[in-house]
């Protein structure tokens, strides 16, 4: 992916992004654990603090090892199609036995319970990366919205509506890398009488990181920042903070 420079004012986010201490590092958003090698060059960095960086690992691990799981109906490694996420696995009795304790079949189907609050744990953070990012906003505060489940659990409308690009209204952080990766489209408008204009917009579109295992979407419009994530085209996620408070 494209590793734009931030050209925005440098002093609107200081310290680690997560809990605002000591930037000591810096952390890969989204993390390596999400990917699949050869990894993308030039993946997202934020800085972070040594305590945050290190501290949501194992969150990430189960998360992942979860929607591998997920996708094959078991947390057997002998079944998981990549080969990191088997590794962990096999390096894990104890996440592997979790995992399969909360798989059950009801009516035919194979569910799995999901440990909520490790789940948003890294959702949140992966959110808040990608709004340091990509729009220079910090966002440690709880947000004010907040939603993640499967894709398919959606209806063809809305899995429309979520994955469409965000026509912009308004103005981003000046030098923000959202607002430079945004493109510039005309349309042509054709009144009653048959008078064709142009009209002229903004439009933020999703960012790859990783073909078919990871990418997001950052909006700063109107008031409202929110952040969208797809994971192994399985797992998605809408946050969302207001930013006119």
């Amino acid at each position: 992916m494209d590793q734009l420079k931030n050209l925005a004012d440098d002093r609107l986010i200081n310290g680690c992004i997560y809990c605002g201490g000591l930037a000591e590092t810096r952390d890969h958003v989204p993390s390596r654990i999400l990917l699949e090698p050869p990894y993308p060059e030039n993946l997202p960095v934020v800085d972070c603090c040594g305590e945050c960086n290190q501290g949501f690992s194992k969150d990430e691990e189960y998360v992942v090892c979860l929607i591998e799981s997920v996708l094959a109906g078991s947390a057997k490694p002998d079944g998981i199609k990549r080969s990191g996420v088997a590794r962990a696995l096999r390096r894990s009795p104890a996440l592997q036995a979790r995992i399969n304790a909360a798989r059950k079949e009801v009516d035919g189907r194979i569910e799995f319970a999901v440990e909520t609050d490790r789940m948003k744990n890294v959702m949140l953070k992966l959110a808040r990366g990608h709004a340091a990012f990509e729009l220079s906003q910090p966002c440690r505060r709880a947000p004010d919205h907040f939603w993640c489940g499967p894709l398919g659990s959606m209806s063809k409308e809305v899995r429309e509506s979520f994955g469409a690009a965000h026509v912009q209204e308004m103005f981003g952080e000046a030098g923000s890398r959202g607002l430079q990766r945004m493109l510039v489209t005309q349309l042509v408008v054709r009144s009653q009488s048959g008078e064709e204009s142009q009209m002229g917009f903004l439009l933020n579109d999703w960012v790859d990181v990783q073909d078919k295992y990871y990418r997001y979407l950052a909006i700063g419009d109107m008031g409202s920042l929110v952040i969208r994530i797809v994971i192994a085209e399985y797992l998605a996620c809408e946050v969302a903070w207001r930013t006119n408070e």
